[in-house]
């Protein structure tokens, strides 16, 4: 009725198994915004880390991560959510993973510890 009047939406949201297919790919980064003994626990292989409290006082994505698309993911999704719509405000093509790593766990896609070997993912 009115196309001037479009509501944003903020950035987009995907599922785990897209996440994976984008991040494994290299088309994006995947950024995992949960806190330091979340992300020990268990954290998909190849993300990069930074806490959405680190983000919210302003800290820089990290060299891997600037410069090209990125996937926000958290324990269950709001936290990333958060991260996601910061980071679009920043300018930077972002989308987070809806469900976080509960849903991957679920999706069966690999958790890897903080040392390298299998990990969990704290509920």
């Amino acid at each position: 009725m009115f196309p001037f009047l479009r509501l944003r939406r903020g950035p987009g949201r995907i599922g785990p198994e897209e996440a994976r297919q984008r991040t494994g790919d290299g088309e994006a980064v995947l950024l995992d915004v949960r806190e330091t003994p979340e992300w020990r626990a268990g954290h998909a292989p190849g993300a990069l880390h930074l806490p959405l409290s680190r983000l919210l006082a302003g800290a820089p994505l990290p060299a891997a991560a600037q410069g090209g698309p990125v996937v926000t993911i958290c324990r269950s999704g709001h936290r990333s959510r958060q991260a996601a719509k910061l980071l679009a405000r920043r300018g930077v093509d972002v989308r987070d993973v809806t469900g976080g790593m509960a849903a991957w766990a679920r999706a069966g896609l690999p958790v890897t510890g903080g040392g390298g070997g299998g990990g969990g993912v704290i509920r």
